[in-house]
C-alpha cells in the first residue's frame, strides 16, 4: 500500500506529517473533524503545499537484505541510511516531541498542588517535614530558586503557559 504524505500546519503555526491512504482520505478525516496537531491538539488543520515525496524506505531495505552485499554491510550503511531522512521526516518527529513534552508537562500539572507565591516557603515545610509531602507547583524568584537548591530541595522549572488555572 502507498501512503501519501502530507505536511500539515495548524492555526498557531506548528507543523506536522499526516499520512493516509489517498488525498480523499484526507479531506474525508479532515470533514470529519478527526485531524488535530500533536502539540496544541487544535483541529484547526490545513494542508500544506509541498514537494511530491514516496514512503518507499521499505524498498531500499528490502533490496539491501535481498543482496549478497548485505550479508557483509556493516551497520554504519544503515546509520547513513537514517542520517539521509528528509527534513519533513525531522520536523514530524520534532512535533511529535513537543507534542509528548507538552502532555507530559500538563499531566504533571494536573497532579500538583497550586500554592501559588508560597511556593519555596511550602517546599521548604515540606522538605523539612512541617507539611504532608505532596506534589506542589507555584511561582518563585529566581533567588528563592537558587537558595531552595542549595537546600537540596529539587525544583523543575516550567513555564506558566502550560497551566491551565494559571497560578494565583
Amino acid at each position: 500500500m502507498s501512503l501519501k504524505v502530507f505536511d500539515l500546519q495548524c492555526e498557531q503555526g506548528h507543523v506536522f506529517e499526516g499520512w493516509f491512504a489517498s488525498a480523499e482520505a484526507y479531506e474525508s478525516q479532515k470533514g470529519a473533524g478527526l485531524l488535530s496537531c500533536p502539540v496544541c491538539n487544535s483541529s484547526e488543520v490545513s494542508r500544506k503545499i509541498s514537494a511530491a515525496r514516496l514512503n518507499i524506505g521499505h524498498l531500499r531495505r528490502e533490496r539491501l537484505e535481498s543482496s549478497p552485499a548485505a550479508a557483509t554491510a556493516s551497520q554504519p550503511g544503515d546509520a547513513v541510511a537514517a542520517v539521509s531522512q528528509p527534513p519533513a521526516a525531522h520536523a514530524a518527529e520534532l512535533a511529535r516531541i513537543q507534542g509528548e513534552v507538552i502532555r507530559r508537562i500538563r499531566k504533571v500539572l494536573s497532579q500538583t498542588e497550586n500554592v501559588g507565591n508560597r511556593f519555596a516557603e511550602e517546599s521548604r515545610r515540606i522538605h523539612y517535614g512541617d507539611s504532608d509531602p505532596r506534589a506542589i507547583r507555584g511561582v518563585a524568584t529566581r533567588e528563592e530558586v537558587e537558595e531552595l537548591v542549595e537546600e537540596g530541595i529539587g525544583v523543575v522549572p516550567i513555564p506558566d503557559v502550560f497551566d491551565d488555572d494559571r497560578l494565583q
